[in-house]
């Protein structure tokens, strides 16, 4: 199992061009998709960027050339024919069991490509260039040659050897005989699988020499024609003969051109890197996603508000606010009207909450429908998860629930514990104080005059009369008890209807106050339970589809 770190470390630290960036997507796409993606399918682009760093660090100057074919396709002989060294065994059966066969042109002979391959030392052979006669435009300098096993070997090894080192190969040559160019074996098990491989691959029809002269090109264009039909359509495709020597130069020209470029082993990884990154988007997809926008942010937290009786709470302090400023500011002698009424707050089951006096349980009345909140979750992580594939999907879904312990439930009490400790106060403040303490002063002032001037003139009880006051009006000489008592009586009322004015001001004030508290409370809920989760996974899949396509160029 492959394992990947959250923040992964770039596999080439230096500007090494193109397969650089490549390999480096692919890293960056495997992290992301960690957790999300098979472990099997996210292990491959562990295992290639080991392979590639190693490769590239060992020897750019050499190019590896892999022979592979069937038993009796003369691939042995072709190995001799290139090498003009006649190292490999020739004949049904191999004689170096299921190791391959490697010769290296250069006086160092790339033992430390070789070791890395796994190539035993007893299998290695060092071709000096001084000992190569071949013309200029077909010296091998810098090439390792590979002869695999055959791959339809009885040997079991054989086929392991062979699928191990095809991995490693910079440039495939596949040698195909005229007996068995055609055989399933090869095609549905190698060239059908590595159609994308055309850059690093060449196709050779040997033991040409045993088709008459005049049926050569046919049997060529037969081969290039089931090849292409396998997907390779691109790929050059030789016929020759060892063991006459036939096509051998053409070949070598091949090749030599091919090292020249050095391209090869950056050609093989740009390949294995591409192929890699197709079979991860073809699980995990590669579309452009909407991802988390506003306006389901904000319809999240409209439907988690409603869920919980938002609305009717904030009304409900609104009025109980209202209602508590009248008791306060109202005429004294109607204020038991007031009293009539029941405390919207004390009919949904909520009392006078000041910061402080938080609970943790909200009455049944405006308790979250924890099937609304379901609802709004899963349409919220539904609209997040639009164009993403089933894997990702399922993250975003996982990520919404893991937040949450307990499911969605858990994001209803939640919520209803935000509210809960949301101060709530109905209270009107100092200024009704100031207007109550007035009020009752007017009322004495009303009913001490009155009294005054009914004891004055109606009742006869010889009271002193009241001195008078001028200025007020025509008739001057308003008697002070009269004036006290109408003056009281008028300033209440007056004051009572400024008062109630200003109730409604306040209690409008209040509950905007507790509605926007309330949205906090619950759009903070939200965030941090349903959208953060749900935002990291989108990020780890923007992450993800960036990597593969900077890994497929």
């Amino acid at each position: 199992m492959s394992q990947f770190s959250d923040s992964p470390t770039p596999v080439y630290r230096g500007d090494i061009g193109d397969i650089g960036r490549r390999v480096d997507g692919l890293v960056t796409a495997a992290t992301a998709a960690h957790g999300r993606l098979p472990d099997s399918l996210l292990a491959v682009a562990d295992q290639l960027s080991g392979r590639a760093v190693e490769r590239l660090r060992l020897s750019g100057e050499h190019t590896i050339v892999a022979l592979a074919g069937a038993t009796g396709s003369g691939k042995s002989s072709l190995f001799n024919a290139l090498t003009d060294l006649d190292l490999a065994g020739v004949g049904l059966r191999r004689p170096t069991t299921s190791w391959a066969l490697a010769c290296a042109w250069g006086p160092d002979g790339a033992q430390g490509l070789l070791e890395w391959m796994g190539i035993p030392p007893r299998h290695q052979v060092s071709r000096m260039s001084m000992l190569d006669r071949s013309a200029e435009d077909t010296k091998l300098d810098g090439l390792v040659l590979l002869d695999l096993p055959d791959h339809d070997s009885t040997e079991v090894a054989h086929h392991i050897e062979m699928d191990r080192l095809v991995q490693y190969a910079d440039l495939i040559v596949w040698v195909l005989d005229p007996q068995k160019y055609a055989d399933a074996a090869i095609h549905d098990r190698y060239l059908r699988p590595m159609a994308s491989y055309d850059d690093v691959s060449v196709v050779v029809l040997n033991q040409i020499d045993r088709i008459p002269y005049e049926q050569r090109a046919r049997a060529v264009d037969d081969v290039r024609r089931i090849v292409a039909a396998g997907g390779m359509t691109d790929v050059p495709v030789l016929g020759v003969s060892a063991s006459r020597g036939d096509g051998i130069d053409d070949l070598k020209r091949e090749l030599a051109r091919r090292i020249r470029t050095r391209a090869s082993s950056r050609e093989r990884l740009t390949a294995d890197v591409a192929a890699a990154a197709e079979k991860i988007a073809a699980v995990g997809g590669r579309s452009n996603v909407p991802g988390v926008i506003d306006a389901d942010r904000e319809e999240l937290d409209r439907a988690l508000y409603d869920s919980v009786g938002g609305y009717q709470l904030s009304s409900a302090v609104g009025a109980s606010t209202r209602r508590s400023v009248l008791r306060s500011t109202g005429w004294p002698l109607t204020r038991w009207v007031g009293r009539l009424r029941k405390d919207p707050l004390a009919e949904l089951g909520v009392g006078y909450r000041d910061l402080g006096q938080e609970q943790s349980r909200l009455p049944e009345a405006i308790r979250p429908q924890r099937s609304a909140v379901d609802t709004a979750v899963r349409v919220f992580v539904e609209k997040a998860s639009v164009g993403l594939e089933r894997p990702w999907r399922d993250a975003v879904r996982r990520a919404a629930e893991s937040a949450a312990p307990g499911g969605q439930a858990a994001v209803a009490d939640a919520v209803e514990g935000a509210v809960a400790m949301t101060p709530l106060s109905a209270r009107g403040g100092v200024w009704t104080q100031v207007v109550n303490a007035l009020q009752w002063l007017l009322l004495i002032a009303a009913v001490g005059g009155l009294g005054w001037w009914a004891a004055e003139h109606l009742v006869g009880l010889g009271v002193p009369e009241s001195p008078t006051v001028n200025g007020f009006g025509p008739a001057d000489g308003r008697p002070l008890s009269l004036v006290l008592g109408i003056g009281g009586l008028v300033g209440g009322i007056v004051l009572a209807l400024l008062s109630r004015l200003a109730a409604r001001f306040v209690a409008r004030s209040r509950s905007a106050r507790v509605e926007r508290e309330v949205r906090d409370a619950v759009g903070a809920v939200a965030q941090k339970m349903v959208v953060t989760p749900v935002e990291a996974e989108i990020a780890a899949y923007e992450r993800y589809r960036a990597g593969i396509l900077d890994a497929l160029g």
